[in-house]
């Protein structure tokens, strides 16, 4: 890094270089010196920026978080769909993301299965799970009674998906998830709105 870089170019550096290892390689095998060896910067700029790896671990989170959401957000503005295919979309937006050879599942599960006693990783993988869930919901028309249940059940299926890409490396998952998603799409429009 050179001198004329600014301290929060710095910053997003470290967790850029700190995040690829992390999914790559997982925490746990991952220690803070070699982030530091492969950042490039000295260990007092490490500390400066993050207190221990706890801190790094949930910032690279919170970063994988911002982009999976704009990530998300992008693909379904970039379609035409409306109604249930564009409910359907998320599950194709998947599709194509474990289509790379680099995609190693939900990197917000595999943090917290390595660092199953960090509350701050196990906060910021929740914060992850309920704002995909909230974006089904926003999904589903405003006039279903039952939108928060089946957007639940919306996100059960498609971190299903990423359980079944990650073990059998096959991405087909999201299209099974994909056509759970249209059956269960289907029974609720049909299903009577309770009085």
């Amino acid at each position: 890094m050179n001198n004329t870089t600014s301290p929060l170019t710095i910053l997003d550096h470290i967790i850029d270089v700190a995040g690829s290892l992390f999914y790559r390689e997982g925490t746990k095998s991952v220690g803070v010196d070699r982030i530091i060896l492969e950042a490039g910067v000295a260990k007092a700029t490490m500390y400066r920026y993050f207190s221990g790896k706890d801190a790094l671990v949930a910032a690279c989170l919170q970063r994988r978080h911002d982009k999976v959401m704009a990530a998300l957000q992008a693909g379904l503005a970039a379609t035409r769909a409306t109604g249930h295919a564009k409910v359907l979309r998320v599950f194709e937006l998947l599709h194509a993301k474990a289509e790379s050879p680099d995609f190693r599942g939900c990197a917000f599960m595999l943090a917290v299965a390595e660092n199953e006693g960090s509350e701050e990783v196990r906060a910021i993988a929740r914060m992850h799970k309920q704002t995909v869930q909230a974006l089904f919901a926003e999904l589903l028309p405003p006039a279903w009674p039952q939108a928060q249940q089946i957007a639940a059940q919306l996100n059960l299926l498609y971190d299903g998906a990423m359980a079944q890409i990650l073990i059998f490396r096959k991405p087909d998952a999201a299209l099974v998830a994909k056509e759970c998603a249209a059956t269960l799409l289907r029974a609720a429009e049909q299903k009577p709105a309770r009085a």
